[in-house]
């Protein structure tokens, strides 16, 4: 019925409007004959365009009416207009009371009066709403990058300026190579950069204007035409944070079409979507809400519903591409977007909770805010897992040359050194999942501070370990045991030196990198004993006739020549080897040469004037002490060199 009443009201006000809008006496009388034909009611409106005086006894309705119909077609609203407006509905208002009340009605004219109050008052508030959009659109202040970085430089310190800053001057995409190479941890802390809890103040639409928003909307919440004022709100504002969306790099898409996304495309719009996250939360939507206030003061329902309405589908916007990436396919290089997006959201979460917490629909809003936040936490865990897995099985077959640094050591420290970063967001996922690898580590000896790990702690050092196992089965690719031990000592030293150089060593503890320089250090005695032993045979006593009366000079040359072809053959193959570390390469020249020139010095001292005086000494006698010293700094450059075209020492 109320429905039907409002629909009859409004038929009235087209009516008058239609009529008022004739100016030609002719026209208007026709027109009201015709009206009248189909409802007597509307026969009555003769008194809005003609000369006769309202049968109304009360003159403030009088002026008022004449004004509001006066002015249906200016350009501009009038404080008369305002004055009109406010005249009228107090005098509905009275009317209202006094039927409410009982008050006893004179004959037609009360009833006259009050459908001519109400159909004047549905003229002002059609134009009132058709100001109101008008005044909101025109108004509307667009987001710029520009504004919005000055904005954070007044309101935040220069870290949140940096994040808006970031927005807006995107870097290259993460990729597998970055993250191998470590050139992803400079990007990574831009990333962690956080607006906080505090808000972007963000002018929406201009103060000034906002007065007047404030005005109307008073007089048509106090009107009962709360509805159209908000519908109005909704569809403009609605339209606006679509926009802005779309400024921050947002697009509409489908879940199906998220996952369809190549990676690198992916990793971008990822990107975007977690500075979008803040600016919106932080940004739009505190000022949104604002806003609401401001123009809404005269009614916390009204402004409750037009937030909700014009706010939630931003959001659901942005949840609806945070659950196509939870459901997405799974792969390593996703995690650190993955545990960026559930950071952000998890960081803004209680300041959507305080935004949305009046309302049914906005405890909607929240509970799929929080499932999508568990949704990435689920996906997180899972690619981690994926990726050791993944470290575990890695199987390539092909031997890296010269023993140098294999690429899984770089991708896997690299990316443990950067979930690191992440340790406290890991630690509170892992709370949930079995820790499977907690048994293995407490049983191994080596292990005995495991207890006392974190959980992210026990993960990444059984992903450590994984590695190193698969690190050992790798070494067994080089036919030579030497390059075996080069390679284990290269890889197993990086790895510490990751360790060492970052947060790592904080949950690895300090025994762990001693051990792994015990190791090291067995694996530089296994690599002397397998190049030199044979080197350091040919300078033996033994064979040579025991005193250097009784000494054979055939026995001489040939361990002369021996020693010379099996010094020469290992340089030429070991020039070629590479360790990369200055002081392991150091360190491992000072012990050929600790073990090998004191005893060529000796050999040659007891037996080199045996062979000197006799012909083609040089042949035999090739180098001196020092000659030797400096050939050995030529080792592990990963360039191979030759001896044979050295010129020979002469007797």
């Amino acid at each position: 019925m109320a429905a039907t009443v409002e629909g009859q009201d409004k038929v009235l006000a087209t009516a008058q409007r239609i009529v008022q809008s004739l100016n030609n006496t002719s026209d208007a009388d026709d027109m009201l004959m015709i009206l009248s034909a189909f409802d007597n009611r509307l026969s009555n409106l003769s008194s809005f365009v003609s000369g006769e005086d309202p049968p109304s006894d009360d003159p403030r309705f009088e002026a008022a009416e004449k004004i509001i119909l006066n002015e249906v077609n200016s350009s501009s609203i009038s404080e008369d207009y305002w004055d009109a407006i406010d005249e009228i509905i107090e005098l509905t208002e009275e009317l209202n009371l006094n039927n409410r009340e009982g008050e006893t009605r004179v004959g037609d004219v009360k009833d006259d009066v009050m459908d001519r109050a109400e159909n004047a008052l549905q003229l002002a508030m059609t134009r009132l709403e058709d100001e109101f959009r008008h005044i909101l659109i025109s108004n509307t202040v667009p987001l710029d990058p520009d504004r919005l970085h000055r904005s954070s430089l007044s309101s935040f310190s220069a870290a949140m300026a940096m994040a808006a800053t970031d927005l807006f001057n995107d870097d290259a995409s993460v990729n597998l190579d970055d993250v191998s190479s470590g050139g992803y941890s400079q990007r990574r802390h831009s990333r962690g950069v956080s607006l906080g809890g505090d808000d972007i103040s963000l002018d929406l639409v201009h103060p000034d204007a906002v007065i007047d928003l404030k005005e109307i909307a008073d007089r048509m919440i106090r009107s009962g035409y709360e509805k159209e004022c908000c519908q109005v709100y909704c569809t403009v504002r609605r339209d606006v944070l679509d926009e802005c969306l779309m400024i921050l790099g947002v697009e509409v898409l489908s879940i199906e079409e998220v996952q369809r996304i190549e990676w690198r495309s992916l990793d971008d719009k990822m990107k975007k979507w977690i500075q979008a996250v803040k600016v919106v939360v932080h940004g739009l939507l505190s000022s949104e809400k604002r806003l609401c206030e401001q123009i809404f003061s005269g009614s916390d329902l009204i402004k409750e519903v037009c937030f909700l309405e014009t706010s939630k589908g931003c959001v659901m916007q942005l949840l609806s591409f945070g659950e196509a990436v939870a459901i997405g396919r799974r792969s390593s290089e996703k995690l650190f977007r993955v545990l960026d997006m559930y950071d952000t959201l998890a960081e803004v979460l209680p300041d959507l909770q305080a935004l949305f917490m009046d309302e049914e629909a906005g405890e909607m809003v929240c509970s799929e805010t929080k499932g999508v936040l568990d949704g990435l936490g689920y996906a997180a865990i899972g690619i981690f897992v994926e990726f050791e897995n993944a470290v575990k099985g890695e199987a390539s077959k092909k031997p890296i040359p010269n023993g140098e640094i294999h690429p899984l050591s770089r991708y896997v420290m690299n990316y443990v050194k950067l979930l690191v970063d992440y340790t406290n967001t890991l630690n509170t996922l892992l709370e949930n999942v079995e820790d499977e690898s907690g048994e293995s580590l407490s049983e191994n000896k080596d292990n005995l501070e495991v207890d006392n790990m974190s959980l992210v702690a026990r993960r990444l050092l059984a992903l450590i370990k994984s590695l190193e196992s698969n690190l050992e089965e790798k070494s067994r690719m080089y036919d030579d045991n030497a390059l075996q031990n080069i390679f284990l000592m290269n890889n197993i030293l990086y790895i510490v030196q990751k360790v060492k150089d970052s947060q790592l060593r904080n949950l690895l503890g300090d025994n762990w990198i001693k051990k792994r320089g015990g190791q090291i250090r067995q694996y530089s005695t296994y690599y002397l004993r397998a190049t030199w032993s044979k080197v350091l045979s040919c300078l033996k006593d033994e064979g040579t006739g025991g005193s250097s009366s009784n000494v054979s000079k055939v026995v001489l040359k040939e361990r002369f020549k021996n020693f010379n072809a099996c010094f020469e053959d290992i340089y030429r193959i070991q020039t070629g080897w590479k360790v990369p570390d200055s002081q392991l390469r150091e360190e491992l020249r000072i012990s050929i040469s600790e073990k090998v020139i004191p005893a060529y010095r000796s050999f040659l001292g007891r037996f080199g004037n045996h062979l000197e005086s006799g012909r083609n000494a040089g042949k035999y006698i090739k180098y001196t002490g020092e000659d030797l010293e400096n050939y050995l700094l030529d080792l592990f450059e990963g360039t191979p060199l030759i001896l044979h075209n050295m010129k020979r020492k002469s007797t």
